[in-house]
């Protein structure tokens, strides 16, 4: 079935997939064009990722860090919403379907469908270690790890109670490290007085990175202080270590085998698959290779931005990472373009090449603990986690949400302890040999 009213329409149709930041700035930036605008999701809400390993930790609600897209757009009247999964894209004949029932054509199309996990070809570790990269992923997580101490507070077998407490991370990107951080934060400060037959301080926190220092895409020199504060908080760090094999009992780091009930996945990142239904070239992680305007070679009218995409910045010609800031200027970038092209008809020869500006790189590992890296200058410590906290509230969509969060944090910071520990949904508790739990 076709969408017949924009077929009807003489203005340009625009169709944007995924709600991300990339797909948020596309659509904000065609505000005051001259065009309509269909944003397609999957899901009814924007979701801040950043902030997603907060909510898998217990220190904010999924409300706190996902907006309705309704919401976002109801006063931008050359906007639809549309609530669907994007099932098949012929670039031929500019038309897109929707959940395998519904054409809608475009005159122009973005694809900013993100990334998912990558577990390098071991996609069966999928559902022993959970990867962080939507709101039911943080919530999976969240509940393992509640779980992990009621469970360890009624088991009396040590061996079964040293499994429930023992937590490996695998990767030492910034995910991984905030993750980190977080647990052994929740584990020495904020719950310990909860429970009165465990010590949930000793519980043990890996994180195993294959490289030979944590957080890679940083100065040396910030990865080597974030590596010495982990360890101070208790963080107990694995480098050059190859996981070879997972399982609901425990991991293999190499030939190592590590009794552990709750690991959860960092490691890697993988393109959407909506990239491989282009039938365009990709990179090896499954992203489209773009041209330096961030369209399709050989399909001008058709635009990848964020993590789906393979670009170069034209400006250092080096490649520009998957993170928000980059996934920002695609999306005002494709808006740019797009609205020259309406305006003042600008031949296809005439776009701008995409250059990113790197606004910097930051990463929290716990309380008044963080590392920044700003156009070469370096912060670390209660200076950095500052950094990091206000600007992650600047970048938060409502004012509702930047209030919320910022008391969430202060509250946090003041009295140790988060609000957000319930454990939701079916679970069945996992326990070789109950403690006598009669009361005296």
């Amino acid at each position: 079935m076709k969408n017949s009213a924009n077929l009807a329409s003489p203005r340009p149709n625009v169709v944007v997939i995924g709600a991300g930041f990339a797909g948020l700035r596309v659509v904000q930036g065609l505000a005051k064009a001259c065009v309509n605008v269909a944003i397609i999701d999957r899901h009814n809400y924007h979701l801040f990722q950043p902030l997603l390993y907060q909510v898998a930790t217990t220190a904010l609600s999924p409300a706190d860090i996902a907006f309705p897209i309704r919401r976002i757009f109801r006063s931008q009247k050359n906007v639809e919403c549309v609530l669907g999964d994007v099932t098949q894209i012929d670039l031929n004949r500019s038309c897109l379907t929707i959940d395998n029932a519904q054409e809608i054509d475009f005159d122009y199309l973005i694809v900013a469908t993100g990334a998912t996990h990558s577990y390098f070809g071991k996609e069966e570790w999928l559902r022993n270690a959970p990867g962080l990269k939507t709101i039911d992923d943080a919530l999976q997580i969240r509940k393992r790890i509640l779980l992990a101490f009621e469970e360890a507070e009624n088991e009396l077998d040590e061996a079964a109670q040293r499994a429930k407490l023992t937590f490996i991370i695998v990767g030492g990107g910034p995910t991984g490290v905030e993750l980190a951080g977080a647990l052994r934060q929740i584990a020495v400060k904020e719950i310990q007085k909860d429970y009165r037959h465990v010590d949930t301080s000793t519980a043990r926190i890996m994180l195993v990175e294959a490289n030979d220092r944590i957080l890679k895409s940083f100065h040396p020199k910030l990865s080597a202080h974030a590596m010495r504060d982990l360890e101070k908080l208790g963080v107990e760090i694995r480098l050059n270590g190859r996981v070879t094999a997972i399982d609901d009992q425990g991991v293999k780091i190499g030939d190592e085998r590590i009794d552990a009930n709750n690991v959860f996945w960092a490691a890697g990142v993988l393109a959407s698959p909506l990239g491989k239904s282009l039938g365009v070239e990709l990179d090896r992680a499954g992203r489209v290779i773009v041209k330096p305007d961030l369209s399709v070679p050989g399909y001008p009218n058709v635009f990848i931005a964020g993590d789906l995409a393979s670009v170069t910045s034209s400006d250092n010609n080096k490649p520009v990472p998957g993170v928000a800031p980059a996934a920002m200027q695609m999306g005002e970038h494709v808006a740019k373009v797009i609205k020259q092209e309406i305006l003042s008809k600008l031949p296809v020869e005439k776009r701008a090449p995409f250059q990113y500006r790197d606004k910097g790189s930051m990463a929290t590992i716990g309380k008044a603990k963080a590392i920044a890296d700003i156009h070469g200058w370096r912060f670390t410590g209660f200076i950095a986690w500052l950094m990091w906290s206000m600007i992650h509230l600047m970048f938060l969509i409502t004012f509702r949400a930047k209030l919320f969060v910022m008391l969430n944090w202060a509250y946090t910071y003041i009295f140790q302890t988060t609000g957000a520990r319930l454990i939701t949904g079916e679970f069945k508790p996992r326990i070789r040999k109950f403690r006598d739990v009669t009361p005296n």
